[in-house]
């Protein structure tokens, strides 16, 4: 077969918050797979190539305020990140071959290259759009920056395209009394030219047809995701994508505009894989034809994207057809995986679940562990997958201690003080009828990495290690290690058993790849190759003093783990600028009617609670919504969905005490489940007030 060539990437962090456990499945997962490919060769002995390369997310407006809320510069603010987030990989032992950014002179020449060629090829229009525009700071407003009344029901502080009270859908110039969230200045229509990618063009919706329906490129349910976003033939359910984005804005200018256009951060993102490439392939003087091969078509290479769910929308439809129509080649592969929760819930900085991946390395727990529990979770779908603490403390202990580690700790140091570190010749065991078990399971086990089914891989690794322990248990080389004349008896079992363990090794390297270093010292042989399975151990190895490959968890270090996360939350989030949380279910209708005298029953029917904003986020695709995790106490976290992104940072929302309905009924959004609603205040002035209890009140306390 040809020599197999791999280009791999994972999804780019974003250049505004650190890699926590959530981000690590996904740079695990991809991590396991580049090292099972790395330890792979050719049918012509030659190694596989693979380039694993990664950037952060840097452009767009989030850091753009960060980094004005911090006193910095967007380019200090990136640098820094930057710097976290290379640290954090390297601690989890992720190995980009090039860790880089999108704000790179690579990444700008590629944009505006396959920003030219979808010009040239008519798949750019440019049209104007009517839109408020604030006469105080000079900026166009888009619906999210605008605020008014409801044109159908009058509610106020509504935003500019629909209204959460009573659900009406109208555009931004329908709102009675409009006023810009930037300035509190009534906004004026002026009109603004924008940038579309025609995606709807009939060459795009024919080739994304072929892309996402044939050839393996996704995996089934994600396919089945693209079939129902394209409908069928001819029902044009494909729009335009508005890939401009105007000043005040971080990011790369669009060539050729006067009037400050920037290029939507989703459309540089992407290209970023390709621009860490070519800063890879030319600071490493690898010539010019290795991006000929891989980013062009024809190279007879593969590109393979590691991704969450939540951006499979941009991966599988924007991307590819970006890069069909622009020359550039499309990906082989897409991969998908799912969320990560914490004891079957969303991570929570009120549970100490929220837990940064510099945090777990602070507490000194050992990387490895994550990286074995996660990989044993992992599978090819887009499940979600759980990270339960018990369990966790748990499996590693039984398997990795308990199984793998216990064979090398009971046998190795009988083959260095018995035996002056030499194993039995292997004439006298290489028909060994286990062994040549163990050996015959590494192409299953092969099979099963190379499509990502970590989970089963594992297991069945594990179910070796249970059937060498049990050999050493029933021949019991602590007993012979007493017994003269029992010398042949001892040397046979304790090298077997090291063989096994070699072999274990082998297929647990893309896992544990710091413990594979160390067991390759410890048995004197070169770094591990899948082709190594039926190079045995040999008296040319001189087997070294045993030490701790790995320790136990305690399940004290997780205790203190998530108390540390807790303490971060209580300690560490400054509550400096106003954060509110609008109600993102349909209110109450009487919120907006002329207010009149209830009971003290009517009133005490609603079950009105202090909350502590757990954690606030950024919804994909939402021009004006914040997810927030609220902890109310014994009633648990709850979701809210709020449309306040125009006017708060979500930053400055964590850790700060607000007043919420807890039993107002869930309502399903589009983006999720809502669970209740927060109290702001607002008036016939611009503005909304969240409401915040004093200092002293307690997450779930009753406020009657």
């Amino acid at each position: 077969m040809p020599q197999r060539r791999i280009l791999v990437t994972s999804a780019l962090p974003y250049a505004n918050g650190a890699i926590h456990l959530g981000h690590l499945v996904e740079y695990i997962q991809t991590d396991i797979w580049v090292r099972f490919q790395r330890m792979q060769v050719n049918d012509d002995g030659s190694p596989v190539e693979v380039h694993y390369v990664g950037a952060d997310d840097t452009h767009g407006t989030p850091v753009m305020l960060r980094a004005e809320s911090e006193g910095l510069t967007p380019e200090q603010l990136i640098d820094r990140v930057w710097k976290e987030h290379d640290r954090d990989f390297k601690n989890f032992s992720v190995g980009f071959d090039n860790y880089y950014s999108t704000h790179s002179p690579e990444n700008r020449a590629l944009c505006e290259e396959i920003y030219g060629k979808l010009e040239q090829g008519g798949l750019i229009t440019k049209r104007p759009v009517e839109q408020f525009y604030d006469p105080v700071k000079a900026m166009f407003l888009p619906d999210r920056f605008i605020k008014g009344q409801c044109p159908k029901c009058g509610a106020k502080d509504q935003y500019g395209d629909s209204c959460e009270v009573c659900g009406a859908t109208y555009s931004p110039t329908e709102l009675k009394n409009p006023y810009s969230t930037v300035s509190g200045a009534e906004p004026v229509r002026k009109s603004s030219g924008h940038h579309f990618f025609k995606l709807s063009d009939p060459r795009c919706e024919g080739f994304l047809r072929r892309y996402t329906q044939g050839d393996n490129h996704l995996q089934p349910e994600a396919a089945n995701k693209m079939k129902e976003w394209l409908g069928e033939a001819g029902e044009g359910k494909l729009s335009d994508w508005d890939i401009s984005r105007d000043a005040p804005y971080f990011g790369f200018p669009i060539p050729g505009t006067d009037e400050k256009k920037f290029f939507y951060v989703w459309l540089d993102a992407p290209v970023g894989y390709f621009a860490s490439f070519t800063n890879h392939v030319r600071s490493k003087k690898l010539g010019d034809k290795l991006l000929q091969d891989f980013l062009r078509p024809g190279g007879n290479t593969e590109m393979v994207h590691f991704i969450g769910k939540d951006i499979l929308y941009f991966h599988a439809l924007f991307w590819p057809a970006m890069l069909e129509h622009a020359g550039f080649r499309t990906p082989t592969r897409v991969y998908a995986h799912g969320f990560l929760t914490v004891n079957g819930e969303k991570m929570s900085k009120s549970r100490g679940t929220f837990i940064t991946a510099n945090s777990y390395i602070e507490q000194g727990l050992n990387p490895e562990w994550l990286r074995y529990y996660y990989a044993a979770k992992l599978g090819p779908t887009m499940e979600d997958i759980d990270l339960n603490l018990d369990d966790f403390v748990a499996r590693v202990n039984s398997d990795l201690i308990g199984k793998y580690v216990n064979i090398a700790s009971r046998c190795a140091g009988f083959i260095e003080k018995k035996f002056g570190g030499k194993v039995q010749d292997p004439e006298n065991w290489k028909d060994d009828a286990i062994l040549l078990n163990i050996r015959s399971e590494g192409s299953e086990i092969a099979a099963l990495y190379d499509h990502r089914e970590f989970g089963k891989a594992l297991r069945k690794i594990m179910e070796i290690a249970d059937r060498i322990n049990k050999l050493v248990d029933s021949d019991k080389p602590w007993e012979l290690a007493r017994q003269q004349g029992k010398e042949i008896a001892l040397h046979s079992i304790c090298t077997r058993a090291l063989e096994a363990f070699r072999l274990l090794t082998l297929y647990l390297k893309p896992v544990l790849p710091l413990v594979a270093a160390n067991v390759e010292h410890l048995l004197d042989i070169a770094p591990l190759k899948w082709s190594d399975i039926e190079n045995p151990l040999s008296s040319k190895n001189n087997i070294g003093t045993y030490k701790h490959l790995m320790t136990r968890v305690d399940a004290k270090q997780i205790a203190a783990l998530t108390e540390a996360n807790q303490e971060s939350l209580k300690l560490g989030a400054p509550a400096a600028k106003p954060a509110a949380a609008k109600t993102t279910g349909k209110a109450v209708e009487t919120a907006t009617a002329q207010a009149g005298h209830i009971s003290i029953d009517d009133f005490s029917k609603i079950d009105l609670r202090v909350a502590r904003i757990a954690n606030a986020e950024h919804v994909e695709g939402a021009d004006k919504l914040l997810k927030l995790t609220l902890d109310v106490g014994e009633l648990g976290t709850k979701q809210v969905f709020a449309g306040i992104k125009s006017a708060y940072d979500p930053a400055t929302l964590v850790g700060r005490l607000t007043v919420m309905v807890a039993n107002l009924a869930p309502r399903k959004m589009k983006f999720g489940m809502s669970e209740g609603m927060v109290l702001a205040a607002s008036g016939d002035a611009p503005g909304l007030f969240i409401l915040s209890p004093d200092s002293g009140a307690q997450p779930g306390m009753r406020v009657k």
